[in-house]
């Protein structure tokens, strides 16, 4: 088995505001999701939902506001997935509640470093 992480993608929309309802049944869709995951005994970490404030470290030293300044895309979570390959995984991916409202699930490995 290899560990991988799935970075949640999405496009913020500022005119959304959602009822309490609402949030009820996105919350579950997503709990439902990843208990499928855990069932599977593949659910490694259930991750965290991003939040909106952020600053970026460059490479000059420069720190500027918000963690996506200059992209329309945000990343709005994570987890991490066992799975005994990368198509294991994106299998796992499908029926992410974000895919449902246009976004995307990024998959990448974790490498295991020697030593670390």
């Amino acid at each position: 088995m290899k560990d991988f992480m799935m970075l949640f993608h999405s496009e913020p929309d500022p005119d959304f505001n959602p009822t309490p309802a609402q949030i009820e049944e996105e919350v579950k869709a997503w709990q439902d999701w990843m208990d499928g995951i855990g069932a599977q005994g593949k659910l490694k970490n259930p991750g965290e939902a991003l939040g909106f404030e952020g600053k970026t470290m460059h490479a000059d030293g420069t720190v500027t506001d918000g963690p996506y300044a200059e992209v329309k895309e945000i990343v709005g979570g994570f987890m991490i997935v066992s799975a005994t390959s990368i198509e294991e995984a994106i299998q796992l991916s499908k029926g992410c509640p974000v895919l449902s409202s246009g976004g995307k699930v990024e998959i990448r490995d974790i490498m295991v470093l020697d030593g670390m």
